[in-house]
């Protein structure tokens, strides 16, 4: 019998994306559990209608969960050594970017925004956009580690990358507290994923689907897919349904109420006369 030949392939040496690599390892270590609900998002179109410029659903998100995980310290958190837990009083979401290496490839950065208890819609799209506009996402200042990591020899930068992240006190620094993904540009109902931290929020597209109001009528909404992964090392699924139940109300309320003025005006005026460095850091993956 003569032996089948191995089908044909191409080898691709990974590089750009041996951040997202470092990242998996250490993510691995995580005990998730995966909650989801509906999202209607009939008042967050409404008001962005109304509102004198765009604002994705993302910033959306963004904006709820910094109000939300202010009101629930134990799930803004980080585990340490020892069994021990440290909570932290400002929120910071590390948001996955789709970007593109100039060579061609497709790679995740992960952007963080920071203090998102204060920040406002106009303050949070504002960071969105910036990265959304730039030429090349890929090369600002703030990826810096993610290009280090992508020259490095994989043993060294695996070294560096847990070097970096052994400190629990430094982490949300690195990773944010909170990680939040979407894929609602693409026919994506709902996904899960773990972003290294206590929780993650993962957003399906927005789609038209029937609902029913006052217990009898049949109208259609837009509804969102909301994910929601927990560690479970954290903290456990009640105090998980609870923060899951506050999001799905934050994000279904009113939001002409929502404020127009935050914290990171202040910070962009500092920037622009050369007092404070760029608050858009860096995570991992």
């Amino acid at each position: 019998m003569t032996p089948r030949k191995p089908p044909a392939h191409t080898t691709h040496p990974v590089r750009d994306r041996r951040h997202t690599l470092h990242f998996l390892e250490f993510a691995a270590a995580q005990r998730p559990v995966f909650l989801d609900t509906d999202i209607d998002m009939t008042q967050a179109h409404a008001h962005r209608d109304r509102a004198d410029r765009h604002y994705s659903t993302v910033t959306y998100v963004l904006h709820a969960t910094g109000r939300v995980l202010a009101r629930h310290p134990e799930a803004n958190a980080v585990l340490g050594r020892g069994h021990r837990i440290l909570r932290f009083p400002q929120v910071t979401a590390k948001l996955a970017l789709d970007a593109r290496v100039p060579e061609g490839d497709r790679i995740v950065l992960s952007a963080l925004f920071p203090a998102l208890e204060s920040a406002s819609l106009d303050d949070i799209q504002d960071g969105v956009d910036r990265y959304r506009e730039a030429p090349d996402v890929t090369a600002l200042p703030e990826f810096r580690g993610a290009r280090t990591l992508a020259r490095l020899p994989a043993r060294l930068g695996r070294l560096a990358f847990g070097a970096a992240l052994r400190s629990a006190r430094r982490r949300p620094a690195l990773l944010g507290t909170v990680s939040v993904s979407s894929l609602g540009h693409r026919p994506v109902d709902g996904f899960h994923s773990t972003g290294g931290t206590a929780l993650t929020l993962t957003c399906g597209r927005t789609a038209p689907r029937p609902v029913v109001r006052d217990g009898d009528r049949i109208e259609v909404a837009p509804l969102m897919r909301l994910g929601l992964a927990f560690d479970h090392r954290v903290l456990d699924g009640a105090a998980a349904a609870d923060v899951l139940a506050d999001l799905k109300s934050a994000l279904e309320e009113d939001w002409q109420a929502a404020s127009r003025t935050g914290h990171l005006r202040e910070i962009k005026a500092e920037q622009s006369t050369g007092q404070e460095a760029n608050p858009w850091t860096t995570s991992a993956s």
